[in-house]
C-alpha cells in the first residue's frame, strides 16, 4: 500500500493536495503603521474576530483614540484603564447585582486580556495580565451555571493551573485537553469549546509552555506537564479518565503532538491544527517567512521571543531547530489516532509539516483544505465552521459519543 492509501483519510471532501531575514527592523517595529493597527483592530471588535473577541466596539474606539504610539507600556496601560472601569463597576454590584458583576468583570477581563496582547512583554503588560487573570478568577466565582472550576495541581514545587468546565447533570463525562497557542490562551480556549461541553464532553484548558501560567519554559520535554493532568484527571471521581482526547490550536497542537508521543496509549485521540513540526523551526523558513505575519496585529517577532525565551532575533534562530520532532527522531514513534487539520496555502505553518506527519508513525485521519490558510480556514470557511464540521465530530467519535 502506497504511504498515501496508508495514512491519509480526506473528510468532507476536501481533497489533499498537494532570504536573509533583517534581523534589527525585525526586532524594532510593527508589521504595521499605528493607524493600520487601529483600524483593523477596530474592524475585528465589530465583526468580532480574532484577537478582538467580545469587545464593545464603542470601547475599543475610545480606548484606541488614547493610543498616540506601539509602545507596548502604552498599548498595556490604555487598555487596563478600559478594563479598571469594568472592575470597578464589577466590584460596587457585586454584592447587590452578582450577575451584573459577573458580566463586568468578564468584560474587565477582555480588556485586561487585550492590554498583555499577544504577550506580556514589558511592565504594563504584565500589570494587565495579572489584572487578567484576577477579573477572570472573580467571574469564574460569580459564574454559576457553566460549571467552571479552576484546578491547581502540585507539580514540580510549581503548579499546573488550569480551567476545567463540566457539562451540566448527572453522569462521568469524557475529557478533551484543549492546550492553548501562542497568544490565545486558556481562558479564550475555554470559551471557544462550550459547543463540547453542551454535548456532553468536559474540556480542561491549560497554557502551552512558556505562556500564561504554565509553570515550564516552552523546551522539549515540558509535555510533562500534560502527563502530570492526564495523573489528576484521573484521580476525579465526576469524570471518565478512560476517554481522553487532546488537542491544540496553532503551536498548541505542536504540545499535544508531543502529549500524543508522550502518552500512546493512555488518550483516545490528538488533534493536531496548522501546527510546527520540523521546517518551521529551521533557519532558512524562519529567516524567509518565519519573522513575518500579516495576519498578526503587531508584535510578532516580540511574541515569539517572549514565549522562547529568547533576547534577539540571532538568538531565536540559534534556538529553533531544538523543538524538532524530525530531529528529535519522534515522528516516527506511535500516536493515539490523530486528526491533522492543514491549509495548504498556510503562512504560518509550513504545509509540508503536516506531510511529514502523514508520512510517518501511525496511521492518521487528515482534513487538508488546498486554498485554506492558517487554521485551514478560508474567507468562505472560516474556523468555527471547521470545528464545527470537521473537528467537533472527530472529537466525539473517538469518545464514543454518539452525533
Amino acid at each position: 500500500m502506497s504511504k498515501w492509501g496508508r495514512v491519509i483519510q480526506v473528510l468532507i471532501g476536501v481533497v489533499v493536495t498537494l532570504g536573509v531575514h533583517a534581523a534589527w527592523a525585525a526586532e524594532q517595529g510593527a508589521t504595521r503603521s499605528l493607524p493600520e493597527i487601529k483600524k483593523e483592530v477596530q474592524t475585528r471588535a465589530e465583526k468580532n474576530r480574532y484577537p478582538a473577541f467580545g469587545l464593545k466596539p464603542d470601547d475599543v474606539r475610545e480606548t484606541l483614540a488614547r493610543i498616540n504610539t506601539t509602545a507596548p507600556d502604552e498599548w498595556g496601560t490604555e487598555w487596563m484603564k478600559t478594563g479598571d472601569r469594568y472592575f470597578a463597576k464589577a466590584k460596587a454590584d457585586e454584592s447587590v447585582n452578582p450577575d451584573a458583576a459577573r458580566d463586568d468583570y468578564l468584560m474587565a477581563y477582555r480588556y485586561y486580556m487585550f492590554g498583555r496582547w499577544p504577550v506580556p512583554s514589558s511592565q504594563k503588560k504584565a500589570e494587565s495580565y495579572a489584572k487578567s487573570m484576577t477579573a477572570y478568577e472573580k467571574y469564574v466565582g460569580l459564574e454559576k451555571k457553566l460549571g467552571i472550576e479552576v484546578v491547581r495541581i502540585p507539580f514540580e514545587g510549581k503548579e499546573i493551573i488550569g480551567l476545567l468546565q463540566k457539562p451540566l447533570g448527572p453522569g462521568k463525562p469524557p475529557i478533551l485537553v484543549n492546550i492553548s497557542g501562542v497568544d490565545f490562551w486558556k481562558e479564550d480556549m475555554l470559551s471557544a469549546s462550550q459547543a463540547l461541553v453542551d454535548n456532553g464532553v468536559a474540556t480542561f484548558n491549560l497554557d502551552m509552555p512558556g505562556t500564561g501560567q504554565a509553570p515550564l519554559p516552552l523546551k522539549p520535554g515540558s509535555e510533562r506537564i500534560f502527563s502530570a493532568a492526564i495523573d489528576y484527571l484521573l484521580t476525579r471521581s465526576d469524570l471518565d479518565g478512560s476517554r481522553i482526547v487532546v488537542r491544540g490550536i496553532s503551536f498548541g497542537s505542536y504540545w499535544a503532538l508531543r502529549a500524543g508521543y508522550r502518552e500512546p496509549v493512555r488518550l483516545k485521540g490528538i488533534v493536531y491544527h496548522s501546527a510546527p513540526v520540523h521546517n518551521y523551526f529551521q533557519r532558512e523558513w524562519v529567516e524567509k517567512k518565519g519573522l513575518v505575519s500579516s495576519y498578526y496585529l503587531f508584535d510578532y517577532v516580540q511574541s515569539r521571543l517572549f514565549i522562547t525565551g529568547t533576547k534577539t532575533v540571532e538568538e531565536l534562530l540559534d534556538f529553533m531547530p531544538s523543538l524538532s520532532l524530525v530531529t528529535e527522531g519522534l515522528v516516527s514513534k506511535p500516536t493515539p489516532p490523530m486528526l491533522i487539520v492543514a491549509g495548504v496555502k498556510d503562512p504560518q505553518a509550513p504545509w509540508v509539516d503536516a506531510l511529514i506527519l502523514l508520512e510517518n508513525g501511525s496511521p492518521k485521519e487528515a482534513w487538508v483544505n488546498p486554498a485554506g490558510t492558517h487554521m485551514g480556514r478560508t474567507a468562505t470557511f472560516d474556523e468555527e465552521a471547521i470545528m464545527d464540521q470537521v473537528v467537533h465530530p472527530w472529537i466525539f467519535r473517538q469518545l464514543g459519543i454518539a452525533k
